[in-house]
């Protein structure tokens, strides 16, 4: 597959505690625990969306512009298949919602890494 100039995940080794928070929220499977350390394993499962973002504690992550392969949906989608259903053990912050009840969105708030559902998030967008 051809590289191409596209956003992706970034990981800093050295700010990278090995927690591996940022592995389930990539639902394309592209982070994995390797050596202990989280690493983008495959370029083209990578959207760029950035989801792993905001639920590391350590700010290992970004999203650079880079060379990279490009995203491939339909390897994605049988990563996705492969791994199954992948439920987040985390709750809204504000209402205390888990992922059974309303979806969740990584983010940071007041400088920590939380998670927010769907019914709370338009209030911290808007006010």
């Amino acid at each position: 597959m051809a590289k191409i100039r596209r956003k992706i995940v970034k990981i800093d080794e050295e700010k990278c505690n090995g927690c591996g928070v940022c592995v389930t929220p990539c639902a394309e499977g592209a982070i994995q625990l390797v050596d202990g350390k989280a690493k983008v394993v495959k370029e083209e499962l990578c959207d760029g969306a950035g989801f792993c973002l905001g639920v590391c504690p350590t700010g290992a992550l970004q999203i650079e512009e880079r060379e990279a392969e490009a995203f491939d949906p339909e390897a994605a989608h049988e990563q996705m298949a492969t791994r199954g259903e992948q439920i987040i053990n985390e709750k809204c912050f504000r209402c205390g919602n888990d992922e059974r009840a309303a979806v969740l969105f990584p983010c940071r708030h007041q400088g920590q890494s939380q998670w927010v559902c769907v019914r709370c998030l338009p209030p911290l967008i808007h006010g």
